[in-house]
């Protein structure tokens, strides 16, 4: 396993958990952008997807999830697991993603013949 794996299991197949190394998070805040407000000002009149908002939140996933994995890494796992995503509005206009999970060292289970 080379690169750090990142799951919502509580295990993983093939695997077996040989180190519990704790909590490890991320997070990020982000603001709405003054023409991203206008934008979807007018959309809210007539409907439809709010791509400007959509394309903020995944990015604001993408940094809370990296700095999850920095994390992770910084104390020595080579996988996060049971990994939580939550948002949050901080302040007008402004929303938190928080990135969670438990960092762990997996080693490949041994082969039964």
């Amino acid at each position: 396993m080379a690169e750090l794996l990142i799951s919502t299991m509580e295990t993983v197949p093939g695997y077996v958990i040989r180190k519990h190394l704790g909590l490890v998070q991320g997070s990020s805040v982000r603001a709405k952008h003054f023409g991203r407000d206008l934008m979807a000002s007018l959309k809210n009149m007539v409907g439809g997807e709010l791509k400007g908002y959509t394309e903020l939140l995944q990015e604001t996933r993408d940094e809370a999830l990296e700095r999850m994995q920095a994390e992770a890494k910084a104390v020595g796992a080579n996988a996060v697991l049971n990994v939580r995503l939550a948002t949050s509005s901080v302040a007008t206009g402004a929303a938190e993603v928080f990135a969670y999970g438990t960092a762990v060292v997996l080693e490949d289970l041994p082969e039964t013949a």
